[in-house]
């Protein structure tokens, strides 16, 4: 597995380019702040789901979690997503019949389990108005990440931190952080991590055939066999975690985060069970077997997280209508 951040000595003797990278930053985010770089608000609220390192730490379940919520206070959410490792030339919409090579793995994700229109893209602003003009009913934008993109201006900030911190705590190439972890947010929210946040935990115990959706099974079905686990999301062995307290003794195969699978890479000499996360099974439906399973999560947050943040966005309701 590669290691998401430099250890030992080679962070050290990266430390000096890792000075220039905060120093950078630091820089960007001072011209944005003065308005000398110029940013832009789209007119109707923008929460921004995102994180202060690179790989994965729960974002999109989050993300999901915050449609579903808004739905049920009466808003109208769109999403927006960078559509990592995807070339896309101009914003689109990414739906459930899109291949993850064209408008990357999480959105196609998001567009299944949100229900909500979800458009992709390297530019935020034009991708909110591409968006917006498809669908004027939206009220609300959820953006999962974007804490960096600066161009556009926001209300709502909230940074996702998992169990493995902030690494080494030395910025970028030294270290896993893309901005200092002094940097401020409206809320943390805690997967699987101790501080002070919101703590969320991700949930599921079912899984579903590739080949057949119908076909649901407890995670126990999988007790006293030998299971293969896949995973090319930003922390593997989270996964790899999770189906063990499930009761499942799995060979596990991590994978870099938004791995381009293909059907080789789940061939294992053997006709076991293969389970993987759905953010992997997105990449790999169009060459689904029989014994591939799929586990979706859910994401449960503390019941407070859902009150402050109705807070904030009626806040802007209100000041939006006076």
């Amino acid at each position: 597995m590669r290691h998401w951040y430099h250890r030992g000595l080679v962070a050290w003797l990266l430390w000096p380019v890792s000075l220039v990278f905060r120093f950078a930053v630091a820089l960007r985010r001072l011209l944005y702040w003065l308005r000398i770089l110029p940013s832009k608000h789209p007119g109707i609220p923008v929460v921004v789901v995102g994180n202060l390192t690179v790989g994965g730490t729960g974002k999109t379940p989050l993300v999901i979690w915050i449609t579903e919520f808004l739905k049920k206070k009466g808003w109208t959410p769109g999403v927006v997503s960078r559509g990592y490792g995807a070339k896309i030339d101009v914003p689109r919409a990414a739906t459930i019949a899109d291949d993850a090579a064209a408008v990357g793995d999480e959105p196609i994700l998001l567009s299944r389990r949100s229900g909500c229109p979800v458009w992709v893209g390297a530019d935020r602003l034009r991708v909110i108005a591409a968006l917006r003009d498809a669908h004027p009913d939206v009220d609300v934008l959820v953006l999962d990440d974007g804490l960096q993109h600066y161009r556009l201006r926001r209300d709502v900030e909230i940074a996702v931190i998992d169990a493995r911190g902030f690494g080494n705590g030395f910025m970028l190439p030294a270290g896993p952080l893309r901005e200092p972890a002094s940097r401020s947010v409206d809320a943390v929210v805690l997967n699987g991590a101790a501080g002070d946040g919101f703590a969320m935990r991700l949930q599921g115990a079912e899984l579903h055939r590739m080949t057949d959706a119908a076909d649901r099974r407890p995670a126990s079905a999988f007790a006293g066999q030998k299971v293969h686990a896949v995973a090319g999301i930003g922390d593997p062995n989270r996964f790899f975690l999770h189906v063990g307290k499930l009761g499942v003794k799995l060979v596990p195969h991590p994978f870099p985060d938004h791995h381009q699978f293909s059907e080789k890479d789940l061939q294992f000499g053997d006709d076991a069970p293969v389970l993987m996360t759905e953010k992997d099974a997105v990449k790999l439906r169009r060459t689904a077997k029989p014994n591939w399973w799929v586990l979706p999560v859910t994401a449960e947050l503390d019941p407070a997280f859902g009150d402050w943040l109705s807070k904030r966005l009626d806040g802007l309701r209100r000041s939006k209508a006076a």
